[in-house]
């Protein structure tokens, strides 16, 4: 809320305690609404609410009409639950399936993913036993209509309409009309469930070391990283890399059942407690699968919650060696409560502490904004190299006397900072833009034969990456772009690099793409044991 700098001193003391009255009411409605006993929507007011009242004035004589209360509403929610802590957040009821859909492992739909070139929707991946395989769907699919009337190429349609077209129901079906190459044809597509792994990719680097890159804590990440796991040993791993770079958590118990095959019996691997939540500890109970064997973890400024819950316990126990720069710092434990209008409240209940007690949360006493802009100085210090001791917190001994710190993330055994190419301007314009998946995928369709006949990724990367896509690449850009390109600091090498691997991605998924993209980073042999 502004302030008139130039106020007349009678003005700013009588003001000040309607200000506070009218926020002290605000924060009583919201309170209310907190314990669950009030929602923001189909209110049963008294006549005598001051609420009421408050909304009823704002509808009646604000400047400018308001079309939807709900929005002033939200932004009341927000503001109230902001001054608590970074992560309570109200969703409304428009948000809540997508937001529970991050964390499931089904979605519903077809089982395709899809690129906007121009004003035609290409089908850039068709998943295993998807709906759409079945039907025949196939990469290089261009998506003309859905169910006769409704146009999804020609008329440049946002991405999110496209989805809302697409999905649907299980057992229900979408007629879609599809060109292929220069053909026409029509699918009829029964809707399904479609498992959504949270293992991005698992492979043997060498033959001792295996790898596995886990994207988020979702139901089911527990059995998926078994199955990731299981392979790995029978090929002969004594080493396992757990790649948690950008993985922003999710569900507790998946990451306490994945640190349980990790670490001997009957050990601590969290704690939660708060004012009104009792301390309830996770030990690891049953014989895991690879107790004993070297273990390294890879972390960033983006690895938090839940993988943080998991390098935590593994680094109190002297178990793993983690390997990146500092993690993001979210020692805090949400709850969900729906709510009478269909939105859902996310309320912190509670803090995690590692088996030593190390409660890894970053300070947020100086509020959100101030929160989110030391992520973001985080990050700028990490890409310069930067090993800022400021964000240490507490010191704690391990049972082999190695130091750890509390207050402020993971703070990583061996520091590996991120590349430089995070402060460059002119890159991240070119990535904003998708020209770089853009090239790869029209340079695919061109050479699809060709690149079809390669059977593994290192086979595919010892050819491609001699290979001088740089010339194609520029003639692709528009002028624009082609200054972009040129002023960027970025190596030739490395972006060249990106293409092999988007290729890869085209070929093999993301199974391939992440084998691709670390075979061909220098930085990623730095971080192996």
């Amino acid at each position: 809320m502004n302030k008139k700098i130039m106020q007349a001193n009678n003005n700013s003391n009588w003001m000040k305690p309607i200000s506070y009255a009218i926020i002290m009411l605000i924060g009583i409605a919201i309170g209310l609404f907190v314990k669950g006993n009030l929602s923001f929507k189909s209110l049963s007011w008294s006549a005598q609410s001051p609420m009421q009242e408050l909304m009823e004035i704002v509808q009646s004589k604000y400047v400018d009409s308001l079309s939807n209360t709900d929005s002033a509403t939200l932004k009341v929610a927000d503001f109230y639950l902001a001054q608590l802590d970074p992560h309570s957040v109200y969703i409304p009821p428009s948000d809540l399936s997508d937001v529970e859909e991050q964390l499931s492992s089904n979605l519903t739909g077809i089982g395709i993913e899809f690129q906007q070139f121009r004003d035609s929707i290409f089908v850039t991946s068709v998943l295993k036993e998807s709906p759409a395989q079945k039907a025949g769907l196939q990469l290089g699919d261009i998506l003309l209509t859905a169910d006769d009337s409704i146009l999804l190429s020609g008329n440049k349609n946002k991405v999110d309409y496209i989805r809302s077209k697409i999905k649907g129901l299980a057992e229900t079906e979408v007629k879609l009309r599809i060109k292929r190459k220069t053909a026409q044809l029509t699918l009829m597509v029964t809707r399904g469930n479609i498992p959504v792994s949270s293992i991005d990719s698992y492979y043997m680097i060498n033959d001792t070391t295996g790898y596995i890159r886990i994207n988020k804590f979702a139901s089911r990440t527990y059995e998926a990283f078994m199955q990731a796991l299981e392979p790995l040993l029978k090929r002969g791993m004594t080493s396992l890399v757990i790649d948690l770079r950008n993985n922003g958590g999710g569900l507790l118990s998946e990451a306490v059942g994945i640190a349980d095959e990790l670490l001997p019996g009957n050990k601590l691997i969290v704690y939660t407690q708060g004012a009104h939540s009792p301390r309830q500890d996770y030990f690891s109970k049953r014989d895991g699968l690879f107790e004993q064997g070297k273990l390294t973890i890879l972390m960033n400024e983006s690895s938090a919650s839940a993988s943080e819950v998991l390098a935590g316990a593994l680094q109190d126990w002297d178990r793993a060696t983690i390997v990146g720069t500092m993690s993001f710092g979210k020692g805090l434990v949400q709850q969900q409560f729906r709510l009478s209008n269909g939105g859902a409240l996310r309320l912190t209940t509670a803090k995690y502490y590692t088996p030593l007690g190390r409660n890894i949360q970053r300070p947020y006493d100086k509020g959100k904004l101030a929160y989110e802009d030391d992520f973001i100085s985080r990050i700028h210090k990490g890409a310069i190299g930067d090993q800022d001791s400021s964000f240490k917190g507490k010191s704690y001994k391990t049972p082999k006397g190695k130091i750890v710190y509390g207050g402020g993330g993971i703070y990583p055994d061996k520091w590996v900072s991120t590349s430089a190419i995070l402060m460059d301007t002119n890159y991240i314009a070119l990535l904003i833009s998708n020209v770089f998946n853009n090239f790869a995928f029209q340079y695919y369709l061109a050479n699809e034969l060709e690149i079809n006949k390669f059977k593994t990724v290192q086979e595919f990367i010892q050819v491609y990456r001699t290979k001088n896509t740089w010339a194609s690449l520029n003639n692709y850009l528009t002028k624009e772009q082609q200054i972009l390109l040129a002023k960027s600091f970025v190596h030739k090498e490395f972006i060249q690099n990106q293409i092999v691997a988007l290729l890869v991605r085209l070929k093999w998924n993301k199974e391939g793409y992440y084998e691709a993209i670390n075979s061909m980073d220098p930085t990623f042999s730095w971080m192996l044991p």
